[in-house]
């Protein structure tokens, strides 16, 4: 299906280390390759640490890569600077995991959303710029009045829609959501998650959406990359990752989520992953198991997943 889609985003041996050289060096992406499909929603999945910040602000180069190469649209990126670098994240933007740490409290609704347009000159008066922003706030389920007010004065949920507007204001082809309902209440994830499938729809965008929860990852993926320790473990359609989980690191994920059942969730088998067991110095990298699905493994792993699929 995704072979003869575009791809929008390509990540090829891609490694950054923290702090490289020194005493207190991380290596926050470990070698990782991945696609992004025009149109499609890729959710990267991890525990806190797990590299998947780290992804998405490698891709909009917040963050200087170590090695590798990451594509967008066909042009390798992982060197842009000056006038370039300024029209690429017109196209590319991020919305940001705390609602409220991520709008300046200073600014005005309108001039939050409209920063984007100001910086790209993409209007030509006040009044096409103030018209621009009442439509965008309206994209996002608030009104006109909500312009004037300051960030304070919004709800969780409302000050996320207001990012997702400033997002949306240059147009961009591709966001990346970083974990943005992680900081909502429960009531308002569905309604966030919700708004941005509808824009995703009707506006042609392609997302990576960036979370810990599989269980909302599936809801809203097409496809899924499962992250631990800066490695990609584990890719394949949002379908196959969830109901046909084959790394022992994603199966420990999976039987984490919460069962709505009591007796069942009384019963139930936790699987714990012991990282351990692949730092025995065998040479691992990503193997097709099943058409599309993908494991950081072993040749003989990869033929005993084979079997037991």
């Amino acid at each position: 299906m995704t072979e003869n889609r575009k791809k929008l985003v390509e990540l090829k041996n891609v490694s950054l280390t923290f702090n490289e050289g020194k005493k207190n060096e991380v290596k926050a992406i470990d070698n990782i390759s991945f696609d992004i499909y025009e149109g499609e929603v890729f959710g990267l999945v991890g525990e806190s640490g797990s590299g998947k910040t780290t992804v998405g602000r490698a891709i909009l180069k917040l963050y200087d890569i170590n090695k590798g190469e990451i594509d967008f649209d066909g042009e390798t990126i992982s060197h842009l600077k000056g006038k370039e670098l300024h029209e690429f994240r017109k196209n590319a933007q991020m919305i940001f995991q705390d609602p409220q740490a991520s709008l300046n409290g200073r600014m005005k609704i309108r001039d939050i959303v409209a920063e984007g347009l100001d910086i790209h000159k993409l209007v030509n008066s006040k009044e096409e710029r103030d018209q621009k922003v009442q439509d965008l706030l309206a994209l996002v389920g608030l009104n006109k009045d909500h312009s004037t007010r300051y960030p304070h004065e919004f709800s969780g949920g409302q000050r996320q829609r207001i990012g997702i507007a400033r997002a949306l204001a240059v147009e961009p082809k591709f966001i990346i959501a970083d974990e943005p309902i992680s900081a909502l209440d429960v009531s308002i994830q569905a309604q966030v998650v919700n708004l941005m499938q509808k824009l995703q729809r009707e506006q042609g965008l392609t997302y990576l959406f960036i979370a810990h929860d599989l269980s909302m990852v599936k809801y809203i993926s097409d496809r899924i990359g499962v992250m631990h320790w800066g490695k990609m473990l584990e890719i394949g359609t949002s379908d196959d990752v969830y109901n046909h989980p084959i790394h022992p690191y994603t199966k420990s994920l999976l039987t984490a989520i919460p069962e709505p059942d009591p007796e069942s969730e009384r019963n139930r088998i936790h699987e714990e992953y012991d990282p351990s067991a692949e730092l025995d110095g065998q040479p691992r990298e990503m193997r097709e198991i099943t058409p599309g699905h993908f494991v950081f493994c072993t040749e003989a792993e990869a033929e005993v997943y084979k079997q037991e699929l």
